[in-house]
């Protein structure tokens, strides 16, 4: 029969020894005891109070005592003494490093631990990625990283087959869909709303089917379970040596013998665990933050507890990792609810909304975006050029991944630490500066010229009009480089000079139209000494698919180049393309009309900064103040930036590429509103910070789009850049919500874009975002995205600090970003906010180059002027995700479908393209279809069926001549190629 405890019964015998009872309950039958699965684990965050180096050294320990290289050092040699025992470990950015310092001798004991099923990798990521502030390319990259790394040192049988998640602040529907491609059974993580898990609990539903993505349905399910006591160890039995719960005294002659209490104790804590799952197995997180440093005291006691608990013989407990768990969960064959929406957003209490960090560290947040897409850029000029001897985009990718970690996009690290990835991150930006510099400047080179390649180099503060290379001479050249996978005739060069009088080429010395605009006020002030550049110089590019294209800028004569017209006005002001005509009202000084010119759409509006007081703690209600963590306000109202009307002050400058109207709201918040010309919607470039605190009250400040749509209390925000998800305000799907912080309560992550619609009147409102940012709705027709805060108070979630950042001057962070702003139909929306979002996450590069000394037609004889990357444009509904040298002749490939079912009539079907022949610098020959990680061939996969069919491609060799895609679908390839 199978039996599980349900009670336990301790009474004093009349030796004084305890005498314990166990009442079963016999199930189904069968006399099988309750299962308890001893999973001995540490989790090491890749940064947070410390940074990567001092956590792996164990440096820096007045901060935090924890050394990773010793965690590693100490379990192994546990292990290697004792067969019986387990260990799983997660972040490869570790592990990697602590293994290229190990012996052969080491090596070879931990490649025996692995093979024995001792030591098994769990998630096996770069990092253990956060799953609100994170975009799902970057997502893919470090969890692809970290893979391969372990398939290629360990074997491919030996890749995780368990998620886990056990630290992240809420968890996202397409985390779950990427992790069931990439081949995983299951999926753990630790948090989730406290709400929420008290419901599941009391429902016996802390594990379920969840099938992350609608358009690709069942084959994206992945069992999904909560833990029970976060990661950590039941109540009372950590036995790591910063832990004050007592060991496991068993020498009876000693007076503090305590087995009989402790195995009681603990006893009772597996009873009330299992009462809470649906089968005979539990799982016990035997670890936490940086635990097993000296490993010996965890194993010493959890030998002894096993032994003593096995002793009872009321339950089987023993040794295991989460896969073996999962085994035996499976073997159950039970039948399990399905969930379909997400954990967002995460609350430990009532009035503890954890959707503060989703716009924690702005500045951070938007240099990870941008790196990420600049990783990519690197990464196909290297496949496109060939591998480089000296240089590589290794550094940028690892970079990138680790800033991917928890606590490091999120923003909720120290001040120190986020310096520190910022600092990794730059290092590698400097390496992919130089490499896209020389495959540009080599694949420049005709093939019969000879002359020396250009020496290409980049300006990394453009957004504030500073590059001397622009600014400090009379003439110079600009290449610019397209890593989108289609020709693209509206990319906007804008670059600082230092007079008015320059005229802009192409490669047939052919004049091509181009603006001077005043270096606005807002950018004077934020560039300081850094720059003099007293204009901008703007014009419209054309640049081929994954290629680039070259323009030259000489000092004129005469004027060449149209002078913005620069006016205050005091009455309404219209700026207009033939896409857009946007109203800013003269006596507000804000956007009060949007009208689409070619679908007919018009949205009233009234665009302004707001900010919520952060609370202090002082409320009637909680103690809990506002923090890096935590978004809390002191009350549902938003206060102006400036003053009760909140005006703007206005300077607009016209001219035939662009309309701007600059809005000076506050002496901390400026926006420019932007119309370039033919462009099919509406930049918004604000600039706020440094956030004035003089008053003592922290800031969380706010971008608020007030509209006449009537949307039903509705709103659509993306998953990780990917699959927009329903929010409906004050409602959670899967239980009902008693919404005791109205405004925090209602945020969620905002990765690349946020919408409302007007089903009725047929009219849908997007914003994409160049960052990741905490967004709503909270009254209907409004959308608000906060932008930036400025913290006094930390929230008591363990970072110690208050999100305070000094910025460059100290005096506070100023924050410069982009809100792409669209009005069309419902039907029309899906296209061009999917195209638009494409080229946010991969903008154009613009590579700058001495002025080239003898006639274009002289330069154009020599060199490529313009230089496509593939031989035709790649369909609208296809995207190029990954474009990777794995080894000479090795490419790693990834096409995706970037809509979604139902979202467009024409662009929601399947496609399929023919890659064999279309990239020009070589010819894709052989490919094999991998798992999204690329570590495995997705042949040889084998997931567990949860009743549910997995459906998709499961062919080993592909045919590079037809890829199908259907919608959201991501396919990745190992491909041969020769080059041409």
């Amino acid at each position: 029969t199978s039996a599980r405890v349900k009670h336990v019964r301790k009474t004093m015998c009349a030796n004084g020894l305890a005498s314990v009872t166990f009442l079963v309950v016999l199930v189904a039958g069968r006399a099988d005891l309750l299962n308890v699965h001893v999973v001995p684990h540490t989790h090491d965050d890749v940064g947070w109070l410390k940074t990567v180096d001092q956590y792996y050294y164990g440096a820096n320990n007045s901060i935090q005592h924890a050394g990773v290289q010793y965690i590693l050092d100490g379990v192994i040699q546990e292990l290697a003494d004792d067969p019986s025992r387990t260990f799983i470990y997660v972040e490869m950015a570790f592990f990697t490093r602590w293994w290229n310092e190990q012996t052969d001798v080491t090596k070879a004991l931990v490649h025996k631990l692995v093979e024995d099923g001792q030591l098994e990798f769990i998630n096996g990521g770069w990092c253990m990625n956060d799953e609100a502030s994170t975009d799902y390319n970057a997502i893919i990259d470090q969890m692809s990283e970290g893979l391969r790394f372990i398939s290629n040192t360990f074997g491919a049988k030996h890749r995780p087959r368990i998620a886990w998640h056990i630290d992240p602040f809420g968890h996202s529907a397409e985390q779950a869909s990427l992790f069931a491609m990439m081949g995983f059974d299951g999926f753990f993580f630790g948090r989730i709303d406290y709400d929420d898990k008290n419901h599941r609990l009391n429902n016996s539903e802390l594990e379920m089917i969840w099938r992350g993505s609608e358009s690709l349905g069942q084959q994206t399910e992945i069992f999904t379970g909560v833990l029970y006591n976060g990661y950590g160890p039941p109540g009372g039995f950590c036995f790591d040596q910063r832990c004050a719960d007592q060991p496991i005294m068993d020498d009876r002659d000693l007076f503090d013998y305590n087995v009989d209490e402790r195995v009681t104790a603990f006893l009772k804590a597996c009873v009330d665990q299992a009462s809470h799952y649906r089968t005979d197995n539990i799982m016990l997180t035997m670890g936490s933050d940086f635990q097993y440093e000296n490993a010996n005291t965890w194993y010493k006691n959890l030998d002894k507890l096993i032994y003593h608990v096995k002793m009872t013989k009321s339950v089987n407990i023993f040794y295991s990792t989460p896969s073996r768990y999962l085994d035996a969960v499976h073997q159950a064959n039970l039948t399990w609810n399905v969930k379909t929406d997400d954990f967002f957003p995460y609350a430990d209490c009532p009035w503890c909304y954890w959707t503060g960090y989703f716009t924690s560290r702005p500045a951070l947040k938007g240099y990870v975006r941008h790196l990420n897409g600049y990783l990519q850029t690197c990464r196909q000029l290297e496949a496109m050029h060939g591998l480089f001897a000296d240089i590589s985009p290794v550094k940028l990718g690892k970079a990138v991944g680790v800033a991917q970690h928890h606590d490091a996009v999120s923003g909720t690290e120290k001040q120190h630490v986020a310096n520190d990835y910022a600092t990794r991150l730059h290092i590698g930006q400097v390496e992919c500066d130089e490499l896209v510099g020389r495959a540009v400047g080599e694949m420049s080179v005709k093939e019969s010229a000879s002359t020396a390649p250009l020496k290409v180099a980049t300006c990394e503060y453009l957004n504030i009009s500073v590059c001397p290379a622009t600014s400090d001479v009379d003439s110079f050249d600009i290449i610019v480089y397209n890593p989108v996978g289609r020709h693209d005739d509206s990319v906007v060069v804008r670059v600082p000079v230092n007079s008015e009088k320059v005229i802009v080429m192409d490669a047939m010395a052919t004049d091509v139209a181009c603006q001077i605009l005043p270096v606005s006020p807002a950018t004077l002030s934020v560039r300081g000494d850094r720059g003099d550049a007293q204009y901008d110089l703007v014009f419209i590019a054309t640049v081929p698919p994954l290629g680039y294209n070259t323009y030259f800028i000489r000092r004129a004569t005469s004027q060449q180049c149209t002078v913005s017209t620069v006016t205050q006005p005091t009455t309404d002001t219209i700026i207009s393309n033939s896409h857009y005509k946007l109203t800013v009202d003269g006596r507000s000084g804000r956007i009060k009309e949007v009208a689409n010119q070619m679908s007919g759409t018009v949205v009233t509006m009234d665009q302004q900064f707001l900010w919520y007081w952060s609370s202090e703690g002082h409320n009637k209600n909680s103690s809990q103040p506002s923090g890096a963590y935590i978004f809390r306000p002191n009350s549902s109202d938003s206060y102006p930036v400036n003053n009760v009307s909140n005006k703007a002050s206005l300077t607009v400058a016209m001219g035939p590429i662009v309309q701007e109207v600059w809005q000076n709201f506050s002496s901390f918040a400026y926006q420019v509103v932007r119309l370039y010309a033919n462009t099919n919607h509406v930049e918004l470039e604000y600039t706020i910070g440094p956030i004035d605190v003089k008053d003592k009250k922290g800031k969380e400040i706010i971008s608020r789009y007030t509209t006449n749509l009537a949307t039903d209390k509705m709103w659509y925000t993306d998953a990780n850049g990917r699959e927009m998800k329903l929010r409906v305000r004050d409602t959670r799907a899967t239980w009902k919500l008693n919404n005791t912080e109205p405004v925090a309560g209602n945020y969620y992550p905002v990765n690349s874009r946020i919408s409302i619609q007007d089903v009725d009147s047929n009219v849908q409102l997007t914003v994409l975002t160049d960052r990741s940012q905490g967004g709503s709705s909270l009254y209907d027709g409004s959308v608000e995205l906060m932008v930036h805060r400025r913290i006094l108070k930390d929230d008591s979630r363990g970072v110690g600090e208050s999100l305070n950042e000094p910025g460059v001057t100290g005096d506070g962070l100023v924050v410069r970003g982009k809100h792409i702003l669209l009005v069309d139909k419902i039907e029309e929306s899906a296209r061009e906010h999917r195209l638009l979002g494409e080229k946010l996450l991969l903008p154009a590069t613009t590579l700058i180059h001495d002025a080239y000394q003898e006639a274009i037609s002289v330069y154009a004889s020599k060199h490529h002027t313009e230089l496509g990357g593939l031989a035709s444009d790649l369909p609208e509904n296809v995207h190029l995700l990954t474009v990777q040298l794995l080894g000479k002749t090795n490419l790693l490939l990834r096409v995706e479908h970037m809509f979604a079912v139902k979202e467009d009539v024409t662009l929601s079907s399947s496609v399929t393209i023919n890659i064999k022949e279309i990239f020009v610098k070589f010819k894709v020959n052989d490919c094999t279809e991998m798992t999204l990680g690329a570590d495995q061939l997705l042949a040889d996969v084998q997931r567990y069926n949860w009743n549910a069919a997995k459906g998709g491609h499961s062919q080993q060799q592909v045919d590079p001549s037809a890829i199908t895609l259907v919608p959201m679908e991501i396919r990745t390839l190992l491909c041969d190629i020769v080059y041409n």
